[in-house]
């Protein structure tokens, strides 16, 4: 699903990663942080897929770059990073960005 934000500025981060493998405990682990990130100020949306390849992108939108560092360093997002790092991903990519303009079509 498209997330919904608001009138620029605001800034995304964007998740890029390889998964070694499929692991139940991963997707339960990534729809706990959702939940979490949701709960936390500053949180505007996220958007996310991945393909049967383990390849995958997330996008989350932030109204600030304090926003984004708080919750880089909440003790629950630090700990699921850490079992990325050991248990999930082959490799990833984090790169955060400023939107100044946006655009949409349809529904």
């Amino acid at each position: 699903m498209i997330g919904q934000t608001p009138a620029p500025p605001y800034y995304a981060v964007i998740f890029s990663s390889q998964r070694r493998k499929a692991d139940p405990a991963y997707d339960q682990a990534a729809e706990h942080m959702v939940d979490l990130a949701r709960q936390q100020p500053g949180f505007l949306g996220v958007e996310s897929a991945r393909g049967a390849d383990g390849f995958g992108i997330t996008v989350s939108y932030w109204s600030s770059e304090a926003a984004i560092v708080a919750w880089k360093q909440h003790a629950e997002h630090r700990a699921i990073r850490e079992r990325g790092r050991s248990d999930w991903y082959q490799h990833f990519h984090t790169r955060v960005s400023k939107v100044e303009r946006a655009y949409s079509f349809g529904d």
